[in-house]
This record gives C-alpha cells, structure tokens and sequence, in this order.
C-alpha cells in the first residue's frame, strides 16, 4: 500500500542507530507513524523538529502496521524560528503533546485540526496575536473530538450576549446574572471567546487557558485515564504569570 499526504510532526523517537518513528498529524489521514531511515542521524535531525511541515510518502503491507516514510526536506521549520521565543517554543510543545494524547493512530477525524493547527503555528512569531488563538484552538480541539462546548447562548436564559461564564458539569455558557447563586461555582468566560470583536487581555487568557484546560483533562484525558501533559501545564503557568 501507498499513500502521499503533509503533515505537522508531532514527535518521534529513535529507532536502532539512526532510524526515527516518526509522529506526524497528516491533512487527511489522521495521525500516522512511520519510520524514516536515517531520521535520527545529526545530518537530518534538525527537519524533524516538532511543529515543523513536511511533505511525505508512506508505504506498507497493512493499513494498521508501521509502514515507512519517505520524507522530503521540511516545507516549514518552525522550531529553528522560534529558538529566541520561548513561550511560542512551549506552545509547539503543548500543541504537539496534546495531539499525540488525545488522538489515536489512524484517526481521520484528527484531520479536522490540521488546518487550525497550522494556522496556529504559523503565528506564534507574533506574540499579540498567539495566545488568543492558541486558547481558541483548545476550544477547537474539544469540538473536533466530539467535546465541543456550547457558548452560543445562556443554558438558563437563552439570551445570546453577555454570557459570562461557564458550567463546569454541563460545559454550557451562562449570564452570571442568571445564576447568582452559583457563580462561585463557574468557570470565567472571556469575552473574546464568543465576542470576536472583544480583546483578550491577559487576565482574559489566564481564564481561557484555566476553562479549556479543566474540560481537556476532564473529558479527553481522565477518560484514557492519562494525565494532563506536562507542556500544556508549562505553558499554561508561562502565560498566567504578571505581565
């Protein structure tokens, strides 16, 4: 079997003296492995860097085996882009653990990401820019594995502006107005999350990323019983510190 596709690498690991298992998240087919001869060599290393695009080919017996990549040289390097960059150098970690533990081998549905996952990536040179659209691309991640939260309107109301916070039980949004009685018990919710006309000032990530982290571990990683990767906790107590 055959098949060519692009790809984001998600990771690898070394595979006898120079061989690389390589994880990538392909446009159209999911996240795939496969392993490149040679990957791991100090020549080719560098191109295999997570976060970085490439161009492949893999082949195989079987569908569900570990085929092989040919792999031409990386359309996008982003990591050598990003070395002087430290908290957009701990959001490709986060992007890339989050992906490789929430989402399986030869899932198709993972596709759905992709393009919001290289959107990302490619703005993380600009740092008032990313932050928002990374807490943006965790709420996109939810919906695209079939968790999405419901932020159109308020659970109890059903008004549609002015929403202000979230349930932690249901994942739906609400008007703390409408729910006095148990706002202490609710997640805060950004304005720019259903407003794109509002800021996201850094008050407003710190909550996003404390919103969309609760409903990640909760309903992606507790069900695998696997814990939140450390990366996303790095990034998350990165871009929560006092500007």
């Amino acid at each position: 079997m055959h098949w060519r596709d692009e790809g984001l690498i998600l990771g690898g690991r070394k595979f006898g003296e120079s061989g690389l298992i390589l994880d990538v998240l392909t446009r159209t087919r999911g996240r795939r492995s496969g392993l490149v001869y040679g990957g791991a060599s100090r020549k080719k290393r560098g191109q295999y860097e997570p976060g970085n695009s490439i161009d492949l080919s893999w082949s195989g017996r079987l569908e569900e085996q570990l085929g092989r990549f040919d792999v031409a040289e990386a359309s996008r390097q982003r990591a050598s882009r990003l070395l002087d960059l430290p908290d957009a150098l701990a959001a490709v970690a986060s992007v890339c653990a989050l992906l490789r533990g929430v989402t399986n081998e030869g899932d198709h549905a993972a596709s759905s990401i992709y393009e919001a996952t290289v959107l990302l990536l490619d703005a993380l040179e600009d740092s008032d820019v990313w932050p928002a659209l990374y807490v943006r691309w965790e709420l996109g991640l939810l919906s695209a594995l079939g968790f999405g939260l419901d932020l159109e309107a308020c659970a109890i109301s059903g008004a549609n502006d002015g929403l202000t916070h979230v349930s932690p039980r249901t994942g739906r949004a609400v008007r703390g107005s409408e729910a006095e009685d148990y706002v202490d018990r609710l997640f805060a919710l950004p304005a720019f999350l259903w407003d794109p006309t509002a800021p996201a000032t850094h008050q407003d990530i710190a909550s996003g990323l404390e919103l969309t982290g609760f409903f990640i571990e909760r309903r992606l990683f507790h069900t695998v019983q696997r814990d939140m990767p450390e990366a996303r906790r790095r990034l998350a107590a990165r871009l929560s510190r006092s500007p």
